[in-house]
């Protein structure tokens, strides 16, 4: 096989990925998967991290939040040797996420496709590594689900196992309920296959199946279509041919179509000693071949550098003013004595005094400086910050000559009178002669002489009315007169009403039947024509998939939405939801679930499932009960 450089494991971050997640700056991309993406990551230490942040589409269904967290919280309590542990999470943000140690080494996947099968003492020491951390995570109340040879990675001192537990709460979601897969068919046990309960037995048939993959390199079941691999899993024996003989005992036991006749988890420890030989099992460097043990080396030295942090972001300088904002004082000692301008307003916020700082000494260089005259005032402090942030201080005209007058204030550019309103009043100029009092206009008695005389207008007319045309209460346009559809508002428009509920219980609906729910009483029938029931018109009908046991609950006219356990079935709730689907497995189905049906003419149910009939019945059916709101919206044109 080959032994390509495993550099392509560390992606770069792209345009839709983000830059950090939880505090945690993202270095590189490790991968993605059905539920989510991976990415590496450190420590404020330095340690590597991987964060696995879940799609989401899952993170918007509650009933996932709800049992991600409970899972999460199990994860934590995982500690073992043969597991990666969790370190941090967020199960309440937009985009829920969990942080696990990083392994510096290949999945078990990877390492098989690139080197080939393993030999049967790494086979050994893989099995009593996974054995080990499945004893912990069992111990914690969680069954891993989806332990398959990408979920175990190879390091240096033994394997890991990841991800347990997360496939449960993508289980029966409303996600997974509209054709996203959760788990990998090919190390699928029969019970998951089949719809089955699921114990911690599910999870040795897959340490069986990763064994096996190991040894062989190839699953025991074959490859193709998934529901081809699920039928052969269900139905059939292993392909144990490439098995080398001292695994077979144990690889047999774990693949046991019934789960109680696999071996317990320290009988597989067990077994695998025995096989082992009289060299005891024991983990250490060598315990893969050279090339895989290789592989794990370039890791680690390819390994991303952590993403620097940046900078803190200051706040840019504030720009200068133009020299327009004030002059400064080499235009004002230029000036003649009897053209001197006023003091120059303070300073704006945020200017830079720089400038200004040296326009006293340029002054000084051009004119020769006053003789003092009382106090001293120091010209060399106008230029000093603390003095641009008193404008209230006004400072003397800098520049001017001992014998010179100050210059006369210009009472122009302070007074007020640009300001007064009495400029602005209208009759300005006119003081003796106001304006005569506007005469008050009759305008309430005139209103309420017409509303008088509408009203005794109205009431005249309706005596000449005859009684059928007076009111619309019991007329085509009113309420209370029959089960319209309407109602009159106060203000005369037509407020909808919602049709009575119409409950059946116990219907029996065969496979390849369907039925309508305009009819009074439903009846399940056969489709006529022959074209069967997926290309029908039935608002509900009942497949059977004899060949591959998939039987099917959808409809051929119009929407279902399978409803969480929170959700409770009523006309408020399949008008809300909107997690559509047209057909639904039997096995997402459990006794009382509760499927929402909106059919294309307009008619809304909500389904519940039962159950369906024993394998030695005759005639297999499955047993509902609906309640029917029939022309509870428009009908749908074709």
């Amino acid at each position: 096989m080959s032994s390509a450089p495993s550099a392509g494991i560390f992606q770069p971050l792209k345009a839709d990925d983000p830059e950090v997640v939880g505090g945690y700056r993202l270095a590189a991309v490790l991968g993605a998967g059905g539920m989510g993406k991976v990415y590496l990551s450190y420590t404020p230490g330095g340690r590597p991290i991987a964060i696995k942040v879940i799609r989401s589409e899952f993170g918007e269904d509650p009933e996932f939040r709800r049992r991600f967290q409970q899972e999460v919280r199990s994860a934590e309590r995982v500690q073992g040797l043969y597991t990666a542990p969790v370190i941090d999470s967020d199960t309440e943000g937009a985009q829920p996420w969990l942080a696990t140690a990083y392994v510096p080494g290949p999945s078990l996947a990877h390492a098989v496709a690139h080197h080939g099968a393993l030999p049967p003492r790494s086979v050994l020491l893989l099995a009593v590594g996974v054995a080990e951390a499945l004893t912990v995570i069992h111990g914690a109340g969680i069954v891993h689900r989806d332990l398959k040879p990408a979920n175990v990675l190879l390091a240096s001192d033994g394997p890991r196992v990841i991800d347990f537990g997360i496939a449960r709460a993508a289980d029966t979601t409303a996600l997974t309920s509209t054709g996203v897969s959760i788990g990998t068919p090919a190390f699928m046990a029969p019970e998951q296959a089949s719809a089955g309960t699921i114990t911690p037995a599910t999870d040795v048939f897959a340490l069986g199946q990763i064994a096996a993959f190991a040894a062989i390199g190839s699953s025991v079941y074959g490859d193709g279509p998934s529901h081809a691999v699920l039928y052969r899993i269900v139905h059939e024996d292993p392909d144990l041919g490439g098995l080398p003989e001292e695994l077979r005992p144990l690889v047999t036991r774990c693949l046991s179509r019934d789960p109680a006749d696999r071996p317990a988890l320290t009988e597989i420890i067990a077994l695998c000693n025995e096989a082992a030989g009289a060299e005891p099992l024991r983990q250490g460097e060598d315990w893969l071949p050279r090339a895989v043990a290789g592989s794990i080396t370039e890791r680690v030295q390819l390994l991303p550098a952590p993403a620097p942090t940046p900078p803190p972001v200051s706040a840019p300088a504030p720009a200068p003013q133009p020299p327009t904002a004030a002059p400064v004082p080499t235009e004002v000692s230029a000036q003649p004595p009897a053209k001197a301008v006023p003091p120059a307003p303070a300073a704006a916020p945020g200017y830079t005094p720089t400038g200004l700082a040296a326009a006293p000494t340029q002054a000084a260089a051009a004119q020769p400086a006053p003789a003092p005259t009382g106090p001293p005032t120091a010209p060399t402090g106008y230029g000093t910050p603390p003095a641009y942030g008193q404008p209230t201080h006004p400072q003397p005209p800098y520049g001017q000559p001992a014998y010179a007058q100050p210059p006369r204030p210009q009472p122009t550019y302070a007074q007020p009178a640009y300001t007064q309103p009495t400029y602005a009043q209208p009759g300005w100029g006119q003081p003796t002669y106001p304006p005569a009092p506007a005469k008050p206009k009759r305008t309430g008695l005139i209103v309420t002489l017409s509303v008088v005389g509408a009203v005794i207008g109205l009431a005249v007319l309706g005596s000449l009315l005859p009684d059928g045309d007076k009111g619309g209460t019991d007329g085509a346009s009113g309420s209370k007169g029959g089960g319209g559809s309407a109602s009159a508002s106060p203000g005369g428009a037509q407020k909808p009403v919602d049709p009575q509920p119409v409950s059946y219980k116990g219907i029996d609906m065969p496979g390849s039947h369907r039925l309508l729910l305009a009819d009074n009483p439903p009846r399940p029938a056969e489709e006529p024509g022959g074209g069967g029931v997926h290309y029908g018109k039935g608002d509900l009908y009942f497949y059977r998939d004899t060949t591959f046991g998939k039987d099917e609950f959808g409809t051929a006219n119009g929407k279902l939405v399978l409803l969480n356990n929170s959700e409770k079935g009523s006309l408020e709730t399949c008008r809300k939801v909107t997690r559509f689907t047209e057909k639904i497995t039997l096995d997402q189905l459990t006794a009382g679930s509760e499927v929402c049906v909106l059919s294309d003419a307009g008619h809304i149910a909500v389904a519940t499932y039962r159950g369906k009939s024993g394998a030695k019945e005759s005639s297999q059916y499955i047993t509902l009960d609906l309640t029917i709101w029939r022309n509870a919206e428009q009908a749908k044109k074709d």
